[in-house]
């Protein structure tokens, strides 16, 4: 095997080093099975997946008002914040999330759900010193967290 071919299978073997670049995974779509939903995000919460890698809500996913348009019945959003785009790849693509939690919400549908991930941009100037450090992002790993194969 050439030196460049085992490089890049250990590069794809390894993973992915966490920057210092928060990112928003933003779930959105209507709920279909509210029960079936909550039985989910309790796996989800009992795998401690979010607490390894740092990831976190960051609202309630039922709207406070709507101030512009008509959501269909039951539309929620769900914001979960990571300390990186490896962190929140680590959480999607693990073997945990993959193949056991996953599926609760899958077969049949629990609900119709869009699934994206949006760079954290930093606060305005006026705002940085309001805000605070942001010194969680350097302490969570990927590490012994199996991962199925991305796309």
């Amino acid at each position: 095997m050439s030196i460049l071919l085992l490089a890049a299978a250990v590069a794809l073997a390894a993973p992915e080093l966490c920057d210092d670049k928060p990112v928003y995974m933003v779930v959105t779509g209507p709920t279909h099975d509210r029960g079936r939903m909550q039985a989910y995000a309790k796996a989800i919460a009992d795998g401690g997946l979010y607490q390894k890698l740092g990831g976190y809500y960051v609202n309630s996913p039922r709207a406070l008002a709507t101030f512009e348009g008509e959501p269909p019945q039951g539309y929620t959003t769900l914001i979960v914040r990571f300390p990186c785009l490896a962190n929140a790849k680590a959480f999607w693509y693990s073997k945990e999330y993959q193949e056991k939690i996953r599926p609760l919400r899958l077969d049949p549908s629990a609900g119709d759900y869009i699934v994206t991930v949006y760079p954290e941009i930093p606060p305005r100037e006026d705002l940085a010193e309001k805000l605070g450090e942001n010194d969680y992002r350097t302490r969570f790993s990927s590490d012994g967290i199996e991962q199925v194969s991305a796309p």
